[in-house]
């Protein structure tokens, strides 16, 4: 393996300048940096981690928290595209991704013991039961800490607009004639709460009343549970005419419902969406959805925690909306 001292010789630089370029100081050229990097991987250096992180006090290693509701784990789109990104970002940074454990080996450890154990230089919270003590107790703790889709005060948050998401679904389909619209929604989450809340915004500044049985929670990402929970719908006497899924995913299952009921789909149920997902080759539609920006969530996720470490001085904790796209498919009927 190569020593610095034999890339300094190659480079034909000093062995501080070396240090610096492999490091990420500023007070170097990007023509240096660039040099030095492109030989370093050429000769196969690589610094010794022990000792690059007692000189820096930093172990250039991330904790993410991600825990959801659901079995999926990183089977579940939505977040492993985030997760994906977030990875991404940090590997370009010259930080790896440690996932946050109640267990090492059979030692049990509480999240920001975990923390502490890896010496992480700061914790992206993903997916998590915000109200736990423990995840609590992380986001107060003296550990730079990024927070997806919930905001704390000592932590800096990206959140995904989930409310004016909705809005923007709820009155496309509204504009589109529907006044009869039914919204299966995921579990009691802040994201569920923000969806609910533009939902019910948009009806009211449109004076559209709907029957309360028309709300009804599932499961995100459960296509079974919401096909049976749009069989129930179809069997009212005054069925919606319109009902929007709690994601993509789960649209499948409210297709499936109307089609076993010897419906047609749109003709007869116009149905809506949520996430973005390339979901349309299973539905036979294009599906009116909202799309959200998984990727560039756990890009910035990636940036903003980096800077909390790198420049902690000057980044205040704040918290940003990233803004989501309606997508409008052929899967709400226009009624005249």
């Amino acid at each position: 393996m190569a020593t610095i001292q034999e890339l300094s010789e190659r480079c034909g630089v000093s062995v501080s300048t070396v240090s610096k370029a492999l490091n990420g100081y500023s007070d170097i050229s990007d023509k240096t940096r660039e040099l030095v990097i492109k030989i370093a991987n050429e000769m196969g250096y690589f610094p010794n981690a022990n000792a690059r992180a007692l000189k820096l006090k930093k172990t250039y290693n991330l904790g993410v928290l991600f825990n959801t509701y659901s079995n999926l784990g990183l089977r579940n789109d939505y977040f492993a595209h985030i997760l994906s990104a977030f990875k991404d970002e940090a590997a370009i940074n010259g930080y790896d991704i440690t996932f946050i454990e109640h267990n090492i080996g059979r030692r049990k450890m509480t999240y920001l013991e975990h923390c502490q154990h890896r010496h992480f230089d700061g914790v992206c919270i993903v997916c998590a039961d915000y109200e736990n003590e423990e995840v609590i107790r992380l986001v107060n703790s003296d550990l730079p800490v990024v927070t997806i889709d919930y905001a704390f005060q000592k932590s800096y948050s990206i959140i995904s607009d989930n409310y004016g998401g909705m809005k923007q679904l709820t009155n496309f389909i509204i504009h589109q004639g529907h006044t009869s619209i039914a919204l299966i929604h995921g579990v009691k989450t802040l994201v569920t709460k923000n969806r609910m809340d533009g939902f019910f915004d948009a009806l009211q500044e449109n004076g559209v009343k709907i029957d309360k049985e028309y709300i009804l929670e599932g499961v995100y990402r459960n296509p079974a549970a919401s096909e049976e929970l749009t069989t129930k719908l179809l069997k009212m006497n005054n069925r919606p005419t319109c009902i929007i899924a709690p994601d993509d995913q789960s649209a499948t299952g409210v297709t499936s419902a109307i089609r076993k009921l010897g419906l047609q789909l749109v003709k007869d149920i116009s149905v809506a969406g949520y996430d973005g997902t390339d979901i349309q080759q299973l539905l036979g539609v294009k599906l009116t959805t909202v799309k959200q920006e998984r990727d560039n969530i756990g890009t910035e996720s990636a940036k903003k925690l980096i800077q909390l470490i790198e420049k902690s001085d000057e980044l205040p904790l704040d918290t940003i909306f990233m803004k989501q796209t309606l997508v409008v498919g052929n899967s709400v009927k226009k009624i005249k």
